[in-house]
């Protein structure tokens, strides 16, 4: 065989082996260092190129910045401040139809600028916000297919673990990358807002028999600052340190988990048992990442090694695709893998494959990032493997509300999604325009 059939049959049995539930790293890392072995005929190669690729994951500065902004998310989950502001959104938006939708669609946008994980959204908003619509009698699958739909946004809006990984395939700043999701998570977020206010005047069966909610649960002023001046604080140190450059990536999620550790003690929410038990869990999240992000660099060797990424350019050059056909290409391949892969499988298969291509076009890369993470991010939401559809599932813990119900729920947010996409396609200045 020669070395470019080996690196096709590569990237099948990888995504064969990740399907069949083999762990993602160790399917990236086994498979590229066989296919090395194969297309050298010498296993000191493949694990050179092991050694090279452990060797400058491990010792990049900016790796610092994944158990940092992972102890900033479990301190603000374990401090409340996600019921918090789901409090104080509800408030707002309790006049109008599908109020509750609106508020949890807001209130998962925050909580996103603080968290960056889709998972933990949807782990939140559905024990708060899901039985809360039932009670004002919405459609189930209406209640479900919003805290699914609004929750993706924790892997768009910064700081994002998704982000983090793309810059790290990519080699692009995260600093950069953390910049450039936020005018693209306003505007899935505003889009999200949009469609349940339409929805509420032309499609109400979807949304249910909901009535109004009254003003017996009304908050003052100093109410609603206690509730939301914290969350916005840790928004304001790491967003705004990081755009105005006055932190580094690294720098602002050491500043937000001591603010979020602080904010946590004295709302007397967490406990000596409860910080050991969160720097366990941030060592376990920190440990699978880095080696997700290690075994995919020895992967994106392999491919370059074999050449295939220069093959795909030629390949597609030869039948004289365009910017948009190749764009159509990369969005329904992310489609198709998004039903059966999660979304950092699929941004570690396709990105090292389709990388040199766009940056040969003359495209940015981290425009391509923003694209690559909101494509791969529509899988969380589409059967068969609808991540967050099943988080949802699995913490609903009720029998009247299939998981055939979440995904039907969270179907049109998945299409609108799939809209922004295109916006953000045909206009990359969305994603770009705040970082120049």
């Amino acid at each position: 065989m020669s070395p470019v059939e080996i690196g096709t049959a590569s990237v099948i049995a990888i995504v064969l082996l990740i399907y069949l539930g083999m762990y993602i790293p160790v399917a990236l890392g086994l498979v590229s260092f066989i296919s090395i072995w194969l297309i050298s005929g010498k296993s000191i190669l493949a694990f050179n190129f092991l050694k090279v690729a452990v060797g400058d994951g491990v010792t990049e500065y900016e790796f610092a910045t994944i158990p940092l902004f992972t102890v900033m998310g479990l301190l603000v989950s374990r401090a409340g401040l996600g019921t918090d502001i789901y409090a104080v959104m509800n408030r707002g938006f309790r006049k109008i139809t599908g109020g509750i939708g609106m508020a949890t669609v807001g209130a998962n946008a925050v909580f996103a600028a603080v968290t960056g994980s889709s998972i933990a959204s949807a782990s939140v908003f559905t024990r708060i916000s899901v039985p809360e619509m039932r009670r004002f009698n919405y459609n189930p699958r209406f209640a479900v297919g919003v805290v699914a739909g609004s929750s993706v946004l924790g892997m768009i809006i910064p700081p994002s673990a998704m982000l983090i990984i793309y810059s790290f395939v990519a080699e692009q700043s995260v600093g950069e990358m953390f910049v450039a999701g936020i005018i693209p998570g306003l505007l899935l977020t505003a889009a999200y807002i949009i469609t349940i206010l339409l929805m509420g005047r032309f499609w109400p069966s979807f949304i249910g028999t909901a009535t109004k909610q009254s003003d017996e649960d009304a908050m003052t002023y100093l109410e609603i600052a206690d509730k939301t001046v914290p969350i916005i604080s840790l928004i304001v140190i790491v967003l705004g340190g990081i755009y105005t450059g006055w932190l580094t990536p690294v720098e602002a999620g050491g500043a937000g988990a001591l603010v979020a550790l602080l904010i946590a003690v004295f709302r007397r929410k967490i406990t000596w048992a409860g910080l050991w038990q969160t720097a366990i869990d941030t060592g376990y999240i920190t440990a699978s990442i880095l080696f997700l992000i290690t075994m995919a660099s020895l992967y994106s060797r392999m491919l370059g090694f074999a050449g295939l990424p220069n093959e795909l350019n030629a390949l597609l050059e030869y039948y004289n695709f365009g910017f948009f056909g190749i764009m159509v290409i990369y969005v329904l391949l992310m489609l198709f893998l998004g039903t059966l892969l999660d979304t950092a499988s699929i941004i570690l298969i396709v990105v090292p494959l389709f990388i040199t291509l766009i940056e040969n076009m003359g495209h940015s890369l981290v425009w391509f990032g923003i694209v690559t993470v909101i494509g791969a991010e529509i899988g969380l939401l589409t059967p068969p493997l609808g991540i967050s559809c099943f988080v949802i599932k699995a913490t609903l813990n009720d029998p009247d509300i299939s998981l055939k119900d979440v995904f039907l729920g969270a179907l049109p947010f998945a299409a609108v999604m799939l809209l922004v996409l295109i916006v953000l396609i045909n206009y990359p200045v969305l994603s770009t325009g705040i970082i120049h």
